[in-house]
């Protein structure tokens, strides 16, 4: 009697065989990790409507400790146990810039010396992902690491996804590496093959503009992005009138759809 093949002994997906390319950075042993602590990292994400979280084990692909939102978000009967399982909800034509989206952000970690302190980088860009309805909606990923080995590889992550259909329907192509717990880095990559039949990002914001457009996006009020920049209130509304007058926009929401398009967000 022939034994049947097990799935886990069929051949990688191209986009997890990106990660294989950097065995100096994403670590492949077996250890059982500890559950981190999802309620500091949401802390440094935005989530502008439905979202959900997985951890995912860079050893074997395998997810876990999901939010219970991804069953209804993506129309699910339980939840998915491999990260396979994810990449089949994303729209084909998507894949390749997923693909490239992983890759490009490891290599400005590397070309910055960021694998010192990889938990505190956080690399986001949007694709669009199967729902419920049975149709393909733009979703915002932001992936955080949250442990890594004696030698500085790899171990784990958390991926967030957060639809924002609602706010745009436009995919910048855009990959961020941007810093958290009070690092400063912002990384924007525009990928190529996107960017040759496309206008340039037509708003230029400062560093501090970014900054506060990070904490107008989460939700933050005057009083809060002045206590966490430790600049006075009055430097934050200057900061936020000129941002609204640069982008063309009238209220937050417009500038949050604009800077999602730009990809700045």
């Amino acid at each position: 009697m022939k034994k049947k093949h097990l799935t886990h002994a069929k051949k990688p997906h191209p986009l997890i065989k990106v990660w294989n390319d950097y065995p100096e950075i994403l670590q492949n042993d077996n250890r059982i990790l500890p559950v981190p602590l999802i309620e500091n990292i949401i802390g440094e994400i935005f989530a502008s409507g439905k979202f959900y979280y997985y951890v995912i084990n860079f050893a074997d692909s395998t997810i876990c400790n999901h939010h219970e939102d991804i069953l209804k978000i993506h129309g699910l009967h339980k939840y998915p146990v491999h990260l396979k399982e994810i990449i089949d909800l994303i729209h084909p034509d998507d894949i390749e810039f997923v693909m490239e989206a992983e890759r490009m952000s490891i290599e400005k970690i590397k070309e910055i010396n960021g694998f010192d302190y990889q938990q505190e980088l956080k690399t986001s860009y949007c694709f669009r992902m199967r729902t419920s309805k049975g149709n393909y909606e733009l979703f915002h990923h932001q992936a955080l690491h949250t442990y890594k080995d004696e030698n500085g590889r790899l171990l784990q992550a958390v991926n967030i996804h957060s639809n924002i259909e609602h706010i745009t329907h436009q995919n910048s192509y855009v990959v961020l590496v941007s810093g958290i717990n009070g690092r400063e880095d912002f990384h924007q990559m525009q990928w190529m093959k996107h960017n040759l039949s496309e206008e340039p990002i037509p708003v230029i914001f400062t560093k501090r503009e970014v900054e506060i457009i990070n904490r107008i996006a989460k939700g933050y009020s005057t009083c809060e992005i002045s206590d966490l920049l430790n600049i006075s209130e009055e430097t934050v509304r200057t900061h936020r009138k000129n941002i609204l007058r640069k982008s063309d926009c009238k209220n937050s929401s417009e500038l949050i759809k604009k800077t999602f398009e730009w990809g700045y967000l």
